[in-house]
């Protein structure tokens, strides 16, 4: 082999070299990224667990606090609706204790056992407790319970004549129908009508 050819195989063995370690200065400058991106994935990974397991903490948390508030609500619904009875009750106990009284006087026991029903109608009207006492409506199947009908020439036929019990409604719903007397029309009038 010419001393050429010898010089071209160095060459050419250096440059080769030279190439190797290029790639390996860049694979080790990939290596080192490649570990510093590992390294802040992991770190993100880290903090992600700890926010997922504070929010199932939180979740949790608010889970037991809205039983429990749950649990207070059915419990003590009725608080504010007791609380409003009470001087009904007191008015009562009152009315009883003069009742007992041999020189009662029946007016006044009257008037309180007005003012007594007049406090209780307010107070269940705060809490959406209204009376059906439909005399002169219209009958109404939905709010009235018809327990008899009476022939009329003073009122239109399926008039309520009279209430036996009124009915009441809560916040619109009903509780229990008014006991009514329903008018219908005469057999007189009845033939007059089909005439007509």
């Amino acid at each position: 082999m010419s001393e050429t050819e010898q010089k071209q195989e160095v060459e050419q063995a250096e440059d080769t070299a030279n190439e190797e370690v290029e790639t390996a200065a860049e694979d080790e400058e990939n290596i080192e990224s490649l570990k510093q991106r590992l390294e802040e994935a992991e770190k993100k990974a880290e903090e992600n667990w700890d926010q997922l397991v504070r929010a199932k903490a939180e979740l949790e948390n608010i889970r037991r606090r809205s039983e429990r508030e749950l649990e207070n609500a059915h419990k003590y619904a009725l608080e504010k609706f007791a609380q409003e009875l009470l001087p009904v009750i007191d008015s009562m106990e009152m009315g009883v204790a003069a009742a007992q009284d041999e020189n009662a006087d029946v007016s006044k026991l009257r008037e309180g056992t007005e003012m007594t029903l007049k406090m209780f109608l307010n107070a269940i009207d705060k809490f959406g407790i209204k009376s059906v006492h439909p005399v002169n409506e219209e009958f109404n199947p939905e709010h009235h319970q018809a327990m008899s009908m009476i022939d009329s020439d003073q009122h239109e036929p399926n008039t309520v004549i009279d209430v036996m019990q009124k009915g009441y409604l809560l916040n619109d719903r009903l509780v229990r129908p008014a006991m009514v007397v329903v008018s219908s029309a005469n057999s007189s009038g009845g033939e007059k009508n089909q005439e007509k």
